[in-house]
C-alpha cells in the first residue's frame, strides 16, 4: 500500500538568471511541476511549490564581464524577468527567490560550516588553468578552443554546444581565455571536495533497491554513475563572485555554484516559512519531489543527497525525481549562445492572452521518456484543430444552445437516458485514467485523458442533436443540456492543472467557484436554476501569418548563426599564373534544365555558349528547381576534357559557391553580358 504523507514540498530547478527563461526550461520543468502542484491542490493536500533564480556561477560573470556590468546588474535584471514571466504563464510559486538574498547566503555557509565542522570534506590541491596577464584561474567556461570532436572553433571549456559533448577545459586544442585571449598556463590551487565515494553504498541501496519506481531516465542514468564508481567532487571554486567560503584560509574563493545552488531549495523554504521550515525538510512525513531535466539528474539523485546525508540532522531525500529529457526547436538544440529557443517573455509579448495554449503545446509535446520537437506549425494546428475545433466548440455550442433554450439558466434533468449515463460512465473512467497519471507524473497522458472529456461532450452532442429534439421533447433537450453542462463543468475541473486561465474562465461562466479534485465526475457540479454567463470564445484561431512571423524569426537567427561561425576553408597550394591562365571561363545561357533521373543530386544544362550548344551535367540538384535556372547566365569552365556521368558526356563545370550552411550558389554576371564572354 502507497504511503500517505501530509505534505508535499515540490522544487524546481533553479534557472540561471544570465538570460530569460525559454520553451525547453518551461516543458522539461516548470509546467510539469505546476500541474502537480496544482493537481495537489485541487486534492485538498498540503503542497508547497518552491522555486528561485540561480544567481551565481560563470556563466553570470562572463554576461556581465561582456557588457561592462557587475553580476549583481544582470541577476537584477534577469530575474525580475524570469518571476515577471513565470508569474504571468501562471506558474503558481509559493515562493519565487533568489541565491541572491541574505537568507540564501546564510544557509549556504551554515551547510557548508556543518561539514566542514564534521570533517566530511577533504581538501586536495590540483593544478588548474591559469591566465597570467588576467590574474586569476580560469572556470571552465572562462576556456573555450578547438573541440576534439566536431572541431567546432569555439567550444567552451565544459561543454561544445556544437556537438553537446561534455568537456574539461584540459581537453579542449589551442584553448584561450576568454577574458583576455592570452593561452592559459596550469598552475596550483587548493580546494575543498565533498567525498562522494564515502557514500556510495548508501546511495546505491537509497536508489538502486529503494526507488525503482523511478523513470527510466533517471534510475539508468543514476546506475551508470554508481557503477562506475563515485569519485571525490570539488565545492569550492577561485572566483570572486558567489557565496565566500566562510574559512579564513580560503579567501578568494566562492561555493562551487552546484554546491550552493540545491541548498537554494532551503533557503528559498526558509523565506516563507521562517518559523516552520524544518518540517518541510526534516519531518518523514513531507513528500519531497524534485521537478527537473536530464542535465541535473546526478545533481539532483547522487550529490544533493550526499550533502544532505552528509550534513544530518533528520535531512529528508526526494521521494521522486521526474526529471525530463530535452526539447528541441524545429529540429535543432535549442541553445541560449545562438539564441535559438522561444524565450517565454517574448511569447507572451507576441501571443497576448495565449498562455494556456502554449502551456497546452508544451504538455502536449513534453519530452518525458526521450527529447521531443516543438515545431510553430505544430503549435498552430493543435490551437485551431484541438482547442478551438474540439474543447473551445463543445463548451460554446452547450452554452449557445442554454441561452437559446433556456435563457442561460441551468434546465431541470429529467430521467437519464442509456446515452447520457454512457457518458458519464465515461467520464468516471476518465478521471480515473487522469488521477493516475498525473499521480506517476505521465502528463502527456493526463492531458489526453482531460481532452478526451471533451471529445466525449462533442460525440454526446452530436448523438443527441439537441436543436433537433427542440421541435418536438424540450423536457428531453433539458436533461441533453444539463448534462452537456455537468461536462463542461468537468472540463474547467480537469483542466485546471494543464490550462488554468481557460479554467478560472470556465467556472466563472458556470458560476462554479472554488474548484476541487472531487467535484470531477460528480454529475451534479452545476445546479439546476443556476445562471449561465453569456458565451464566450475561450479560443480563437492562430494565423498563418502569425506563425509565419515566428518562422522567419528563426530562420534570420540561423543565417546568423551561420555567418558568425562561417570557417573558410584553407586555401589552396600556390599556382603560378601560367597553370591559372589555362583556365577558360565562360558566360552562357540556360536554355534547358532537367534532373537526371536516378540521381539525386545531378542536374543536366543545355547552356548557349556563344558558340554552339553544350550540355554540362552539375551536382546542385539539391540547391534548385530547374525551373529556377532557365534563362539565367552562368559561368561555366569550359576548357575541361568532356566526362561521362550516368551515361552522359558534361562538357564543362558550372562554377558555384558555397554558403556557411553547405547550400550554393551558382555564379552569374551582375549585369547581362553577350554569351561566350570570357571571365578575365
Amino acid at each position: 500500500m502507497e504511503r500517505q504523507y501530509k505534505r508535499t514540498l515540490v522544487t524546481t530547478a533553479l534557472p540561471y538568471a544570465n538570460g530569460p527563461v525559454h520553451i525547453g526550461h518551461l516543458a522539461g520543468v516548470y509546467v510539469p511541476a505546476d500541474i502537480y502542484a496544482r493537481y495537489l491542490r485541487l486534492q485538498g493536500r498540503d503542497v508547497t511549490l518552491v522555486g528561485g533564480s540561480d544567481e551565481h556561477g560563470v556563466p553570470i560573470t562572463i554576461k556581465a564581464r561582456n557588457e561592462g556590468v557587475t553580476p549583481q546588474d544582470i541577476v537584477d535584471r534577469y530575474h525580475k524577468i524570469i518571476k515577471d514571466s513565470f508569474e504571468e504563464l501562471g506558474i503558481s510559486f509559493d515562493v519565487y527567490s533568489r541565491t541572491t538574498s541574505d537568507i540564501h547566503r546564510a544557509t549556504a555557509s551554515e551547510f557548508f560550516t556543518r561539514l566542514h565542522d564534521k570533517d566530511q570534506f577533504v581538501e586536495k590541491t590540483s593544478m588548474q588553468l591559469y591566465d597570467e596577464k588576467a590574474g586569476q584561474f580560469l572556470a571552465d567556461r572562462y576556456v573555450t578552443g578547438e573541440c576534439p570532436h566536431c572541431h567546432n572553433p569555439r567550444a567552451y571549456g565544459d561543454q561544445c554546444e556544437a556537438c553537446g559533448t561534455s568537456l574539461n577545459a584540459t581537453d579542449l586544442v589551442n584553448p584561450r581565455s576568454a577574458i583576455t585571449g592570452e593561452i592559459p598556463v596550469m598552475r596550483e590551487t587548493h580546494h575543498w571536495f565533498l567525498p562522494l565515494d564515502r557514500w556510495e553504498s548508501k546511495l546505491r541501496e537509497w536508489i538502486l533497491e529503494g526507488h525503482k519506481e523511478w523513470k527510466t531516465n533517471v534510475y539508468g542514468q543514476c546506475k551508470s554513475w554508481l557503477d562506475l564508481g563515485l569519485q571525490p567532487r570539488a565545492v569550492t571554486r577561485d572566483l570572486d563572485w558567489g557565496v565566500p567560503v566562510p574559512l579564513k584560509e580560503a579567501e578568494g574563493k566562492v561555493l562551487y555554484v552546484w554546491f550552493d545552488a540545491p541548498i537554494g531549495y532551503i533557503s528559498n523554504t526558509k523565506e516563507i516559512y521562517p518559523d516552520s521550515w524544518e518540517k518541510w525538510w526534516k519531518d518523514p512525513d513531507t513528500r519531497i519531489i524534485n521537478f527537473i531535466g536530464k542535465d541535473n539528474i546526478v545533481f539532483h539523485c547522487i550529490v544533493f543527497p550526499a550533502m544532505l546525508m552528509a550534513y544530518g540532522d533528520n535531512y529528508q531525500l526526494p521521494d521522486n525525481v521526474p526529471a525530463n529529457e530535452f526539447l528541441n526547436l524545429e529540429g535543432d538544440k535549442i541553445s541560449t549562445s545562438r539564441n535559438w529557443a522561444v524565450w517565454l517573455h517574448e511569447y507572451l509579448r507576441d501571443f497576448p492572452g495565449k498562455q494556456d495554449v502554449l502551456r497546452y503545446v508544451l504538455t502536449a509535446n513534453a519530452p518525458e521518456t526521450k527529447d521531443n520537437d516543438f515545431t510553430w506549425r505544430d503549435f498552430q494546428t493543435r490551437n485551431n484543430s484541438e482547442l478551438v475545433a474540439i474543447l473551445g466548440n463543445f463548451v460554446n455550442r452547450v452554452i449557445v444552445l442554454t441561452h437559446k433554450y433556456f435563457d442561460g439558466v441551468v434546465p431541470v434533468a429529467g430521467e437519464l437516458a442509456d446515452i447520457d449515463r454512457s457518458l458519464f460512465d465515461e467520464v468516471d473512467s476518465i478521471k480515473e485514467s487522469l488521477t493516475q497519471n498525473i499521480e506517476t507524473f505521465h502528463f502527456r497522458e493526463a492531458l489526453k485523458d482531460a481532452m478526451n472529456i471533451a471529445r466525449a461532450g462533442n460525440k454526446y452532442l452530436q448523438e443527441t442533436e439537441p436543436w433537433k429534439v427542440a421541435k418536438t421533447d424540450m423536457s428531453r433537450v433539458a436533461t441533453i443540456l444539463n448534462t452537456a453542462l455537468q461536462i463542461c463543468a468537468d472540463i474547467a475541473v480537469a483542466f485546471e492543472p494543464f490550462m488554468p486561465f481557460m479554467s478560472r474562465r470556465l467556472a466563472d461562466t458556470l458560476h462554479m467557484g472554488k474548484l476541487t479534485w472531487a467535484e470531477l465526475a460528480s454529475r451534479d457540479i452545476v445546479k439546476a436554476g443556476d445562471s449561465v454567463d453569456t458565451p464566450e470564445l475561450l479560443f480563437d484561431k492562430i494565423d498563418d501569418e502569425a506563425i509565419d512571423a515566428q518562422i522567419d524569426r528563426l530562420a534570420r537567427i540561423k543565417r546568423e548563426n551561420e555567418l558568425k561561425n562561417f570557417k573558410p576553408a584553407e586555401v589552396q597550394p600556390a599556382t603560378d599564373f601560367e597553370t591559372f591562365s589555362r583556365i577558360d571561363v565562360r558566360v552562357g545561357t540556360v536554355i534547358s534544365c532537367e534532373k537526371v533521373k536516378k540521381s539525386k543530386k545531378l542536374l543536366r544544362f543545355l547552356i548557349d555558349d556563344g558558340i554552339g550548344q553544350r550540355t554540362i551535367l552539375s551536382g546542385i540538384a539539391e540547391h534548385y528547381q530547374p525551373e529556377e535556372l532557365i534563362g539565367r547566365q552562368v559561368c561555366f569552365i569550359a576548357n575541361f576534357p568532356p566526362r561521362q556521368m550516368m551515361g552522359i558526356d558534361s562538357e564543362g563545370m558550372i562554377l558555384s559557391a558555397m554558403n556557411a550552411d553547405g547550400s550554393l550558389s551558382v555564379i552569374t554576371p551582375s549585369t547581362k553580358v553577350v554569351n561566350g564572354a570570357q571571365v578575365k
